[in-house]
């Protein structure tokens, strides 16, 4: 099988079964979308929505967190992974926001990975959930997947993966499959002991052909 009839199968089997797919952190705005992904680093969706709502009445705004004291971000946020580290970065993020974006989120991903606590993979969900603009962001479950699958062959590290992803993926699908890869990983392609008989992509996986190698 040719890489582009692995990905053609994949494409279509998303199609058919996940056609709408969408990020699983609640949020409204580009501004809280921001917050959420920040707070999502290394810590699980589900974690971050239970921390959020609070978050969000007390600074409901770029500028209002822009002025908020580190302890108080602290505070909001301690049950996540890394909260000093991201308190900082949040207020960062919104003293950026309205410094150098007048408080529009921009939509570049350049632009977007100079704003404190924005590396390369939040600056692709911000620009593909927000702007639907053609950005991969390879979080561990979309490293794992692309690879077990065969999407990705020798990458190392998230942005190789990253790169041939967008390479054979339709640019706009390139939003979608962003989630098909993190929602598939995530309930069905999980880490330690993935869920084989539940997937509809066997037939083109790798990773299975060789479990029943052995």
């Amino acid at each position: 099988m040719t890489k582009k009839e692995r990905y053609d199968f994949l494409i279509g089997y998303f199609l058919e079964h996940r056609p709408k797919a969408e990020t699983e952190l609640v949020y409204t705005d580009p501004y809280e979308l921001a917050v959420a992904t920040i707070l999502s680093a290394q810590c699980t969706d589900k974690r971050v929505n239970l921390i959020t709502p609070a978050f969000f009445r007390k600074f409901p705004d770029a500028d209002s967190l822009s002025h908020a004291p580190q302890e108080d971000v602290f505070e909001l946020i301690k049950s996540c992974s890394y909260p000093n580290n991201k308190a900082k970065n949040l207020i960062g993020m919104a003293k950026s926001l309205i410094k150098d974006f007048s408080g529009v989120l921009p939509s570049d991903v350049e632009e977007l990975m100079t704003i404190p606590g924005v590396g390369r993979k939040t600056a692709n969900v911000l620009a593909s959930v927000i702007y639907k603009k053609p950005a991969m962001a390879v979080d561990t479950h979309v490293f794992r997947v692309s690879a077990r699958i065969g999407l990705t062959t020798g990458a190392k590290t998230p942005y190789q993966a990253e790169i041939q992803l967008v390479k054979h993926i339709p640019e706009q699908l390139i939003p979608l499959a962003h989630h098909w890869l993190i929602l598939h990983g995530r309930y069905v392609c999980i880490a330690r002991k993935p869920k084989c008989p539940e997937c509809g992509l066997t037939s083109v996986c790798k990773y299975y052909q060789l479990l029943r190698k052995e």
